[in-house]
């Protein structure tokens, strides 16, 4: 691992710490709350690469929220090829209008790979974010872009490494972003550069995207963030 890429996971380690002691946004205490869980993003949060609906990370996950909360209901509104400007003109007003108790936001790869500067990214998210706080009481649970280039699609391509700078310079303002707003953050990156290059499974025949597998460890990952704020 870089210098750089060590230093943020310090730094994001300690931002996550911080921020479920601080934040006041929880999860209702009544198990028989309608919890509403809408989900942001790109083609992870649509399923891309899993084999059937049911198999996304956004479903699964739905699945164990049920189990704290049996009348817990999804709202997956994740775009495959979606930026975080598409999040924001495209999915926000519709999440902020269904009142959600939770949201959850994947968003940044196709930021990457269509070269959108760093710092239109981080402002993209700020509004995200700044507008879920504003205009709704859910609890945000963000997650940290995985390693792109220790894909198969990348880790033997001549843009590796910039794509892995980069990964960590969006993960950097994601970070920054997210504890500004109290979410909850969850590390996929540091779970990805240690698991994918041990575990082929995780990743899709496409080389880029999740598979059952990878939605599967995706799911419980972003499962402990969401945990950290049931009441």
């Amino acid at each position: 691992m870089t210098r750089r890429a060590l230093i943020l996971v310090a730094v994001l380690l300690a931002g996550c710490a911080g921020g479920r002691q601080d934040a006041a946004r929880a999860l209702p205490a009544d198990r028989s709350a309608a919890v509403l869980y809408v989900a942001l993003g790109d083609s992870t949060v649509e399923g891309v690469g899993a084999t059937s609906p049911d198999r996304n990370y956004v479903s699964r996950l739905h699945g164990r929220l049920r189990t704290v909360y049996p009348n817990a209901r999804a709202a997956n509104l994740g775009v495959g090829g979606s930026t975080s400007a598409d999040v924001l003109l495209r999915q926000l007003d519709r999440a902020i209008q269904l009142r959600p108790h939770l949201v959850t936001l994947s968003i940044g790869p196709n930021d990457i790979t269509t070269r959108v500067r760093v710092e239109t990214y981080e402002k993209n998210v700020d509004t995200i974010l700044g507008r879920l706080v504003r205009e709704t009481t859910a609890v945000l649970v963000v997650n940290l872009i995985p390693d792109l280039a220790v894909t198969p699609r990348f880790v033997r391509s001549p843009e590796k490494d910039a794509v892995g700078r980069l990964t960590v310079a969006f993960n950097e303002a994601l970070g920054r972003a997210g504890r500004a707003y109290g979410a909850e953050l969850v590390d996929l990156y540091v779970a990805s550069r240690r698991e994918v290059p041990l575990r082929p499974e995780l990743v899709w025949s496409d080389g880029y995207h999740p598979s059952d597998a990878g939605y599967a460890r995706w799911a419980e990952l972003v499962w402990r963030g969401v945990e950290a704020r049931i009441q």
